[in-house]
């Protein structure tokens, strides 16, 4: 059985590792891998293939800084060529980018199965790319694997098959027990910083960098908390185009892009994350810390219940509150909200089971 891959931002990088290490213990299965090329910055890309033992793609489309019609188009134009040429049974996408919907477009119109892993998430916001992504993948895909509960119990509130909504967890909680291991720490961050003893922060979603205001104000927030313990921010090559072209002064330690090994020690030796970023979110709660979520709504909401995050939106003064009041919260990092582990077996042995029927 031959699968496609499809992938073009840093999460899915993470996420299709675990997967493809997984299809490696099949030896009827083989696997095709597509880089869509959304993310090209090579501290954002490449350096991921390198440190994650993921193969290096088959076809890589270099598709990037478009806007979403034009890039989400383009996609679907190339993905469909390699589709005609490779005839897979399957197509996993992972996640709510561009990349997942063209791959998920591509592949229902050619009449091969899409199989969606992170299906079922919601942040009830239609005005979000993402959710528009995530909710149209969901409708094109024949398997939607559900990291969680809330999200399996989206989807039946939608309306979908109980039969073809597995709760599997999260993939990317395989990832982080795999390679916790394997942390390194990034060679630009200070000696003097110490461990438990910083913050660590993320500046990325369109929603912040596209309002200066909003910007702004998460800047100062930042700023503020960088004078009781040092804020480090791996900032985004966009983020940190938009904060220079506007003047926006930073007090706070900024690192390059880092990669996920490198982002892994990072959340391993913090005291808190303050982050825009979905995955982020997941990743705080694996390795024990609390988040502070500068976003107006989330998908993780039970994270939001267990008490483990806070949404805070952008405001400074409510950023500033949360980061106080998270000094004094007692959180258990016990629940398995995201499954056990092994999420990659389960997703591959249902996809072979699925063929076999």
């Amino acid at each position: 059985m031959k699968i496609v891959t499809i992938i073009g931002a840093r999460p899915q990088f993470i996420k299709a590792g675990v997967i493809t290490r997984a299809i490696k213990n099949c030896s009827n299965i083989k696997e095709v891998i597509i880089h869509t090329g959304q993310h090209f910055d090579t501290n954002m890309s490449d350096i991921f293939f390198e440190q994650m033992d993921i193969p290096r793609p088959h076809y890589n489309l270099k598709i990037a800084s478009l806007s979403h019609g034009a890039m989400t188009g383009r996609m679907l134009e190339k993905i469909e060529e390699i589709l005609l040429k490779e005839q897979p049974a399957w197509v996993l996408v992972y996640g709510d980018t561009n990349s997942t919907l063209a791959g998920a477009l591509a592949a229902s119109k050619l009449h091969i199965k899409v199989a969606h892993i992170e299906a079922g998430l919601r942040s009830f916001n239609m005005e979000m790319p993402e959710e528009q992504n995530r909710v149209l993948t969901d409708k094109l895909s024949k398997i939607l694997f559900c990291p969680t509960l809330t999200a399996q119990n989206n989807l039946l509130k939608e309306g979908y098959d109980t039969n073809y909504l597995p709760l599997v967890g999260d993939v990317m909680f395989d990832a982080a027990k795999y390679y916790s291991q394997r942390s390194k720490k990034p060679t630009k961050l200070s000696t003097e910083i110490k461990s438990g003893k910083f913050v660590l922060g993320t500046i990325h979603r369109a929603e912040n960098t596209n309002d200066l205001l909003r910007l702004r104000s998460i800047v100062e927030a930042l700023n503020e908390i960088q004078k009781s313990e040092p804020v480090v921010v791996p900032l985004h090559p966009r983020t940190k185009t938009i904060l220079e072209t506007n003047k926006i002064v930073t007090k706070f330690i900024i690192l390059e892009p880092v990669g996920y090994l490198e982002m892994v020690y990072l959340l391993q030796h913090c005291s808190l994350v303050i982050s825009d970023s979905g995955g982020l979110q997941k990743e705080a709660y694996f390795f024990e810390k609390q988040c502070l979520v500068t976003r107006d709504e989330t998908e993780w909401v039970e994270l939001l219940d267990h008490g483990s995050n806070q949404l805070v939106g952008v405001k400074r003064s409510d950023i500033l509150v949360a980061y106080e009041r998270s000094k004094l919260a007692k959180v258990d990092y016990t629940i398995p909200f995201y499954g056990n582990g092994h999420c990659a077996e389960e997703i591959i042995n249902y996809i072979i089971n699925y063929g076999l029927n």
